[in-house]
């Protein structure tokens, strides 16, 4: 049986590419579009999905946010987060959080097809960069790194302070008031013990956290 898909991105060429490219495989049915997190839950409480690729770095609202609720409100959907942040930001992070699969928009066609087949039948797709990085998890010893520590939204406030945002531009982005992204800031500075911007960029640096 066909597949039913959502691909939910805010780049509109992402999704048109995207949408082409599943189109042409034998395996997909119906492929449905949605540019950010509301329209993808109006979709989705709208029609029935095997499943759906879904971004991390959404305009209105965190990916894994948006997973949130998808888990919460449609336990048995297929979802294979796609990002052009590498496996080791957030991979782990999304399989945690109820994701099938982790991919870097880097990937090939096949992989992606893949991935949501196997999403599509409840089960899990790793990739070897992703299985290592569970295998350094299951065996390191010590305690996790502070960065660990932060919840979903504080890393992503973090991305973006690292990119070089204000906390205007991130309140902005993500929808939320200036004083709850410098809440935000001060935990993250607090749980990652540093004091400056300048310092938060140098550990995001040493530990491989900015953008790719």
């Amino acid at each position: 049986m066909a597949l039913d898909i959502l691909i939910v991105d805010d780049h509109h060429i992402i999704r048109r590419g995207l949408a082409r490219i599943l189109a042409e495989d034998a395996r997909i049915g119906r492929v449905d579009e949605a540019p950010d997190g509301p329209a993808a839950l109006r979709l989705l409480r709208a029609g029935a999905y095997d499943a759906m690729v879904l971004d991390v770095a959404l305009g209105d609202r965190d990916g894994l946010d948006v997973l949130k609720t998808v888990r919460a409100e449609f336990p048995g959907l297929g979802v294979v987060m796609l990002s052009v942040y590498p496996e080791s930001q957030f991979a782990v992070r999304a399989l945690r959080s109820g994701a099938h699969a982790y991919l870097n928009k880097g990937c090939e066609p096949d992989e992606l097809l893949a991935a949501l087949a196997k999403a599509a039948a409840g089960s899990v797709y790793v990739t070897p960069a992703v299985a290592e990085l569970l295998a350094h998890n299951v065996r390191r010893d010590g305690p996790q790194a502070p960065h660990e520590l932060l919840s979903n939204r504080e890393f992503q406030v973090l991305q973006l302070l690292v990119a070089g945002k204000s906390v205007t531009a991130i309140a902005e982005q993500l929808a939320l008031s200036a004083n709850t992204i410098s809440t935000y800031r001060a935990r993250i500075f607090e749980k990652l013990g540093v004091r400056t911007l300048v310092e938060l960029v140098a550990y995001a640096n040493t530990h491989q956290l900015g953008a790719s």
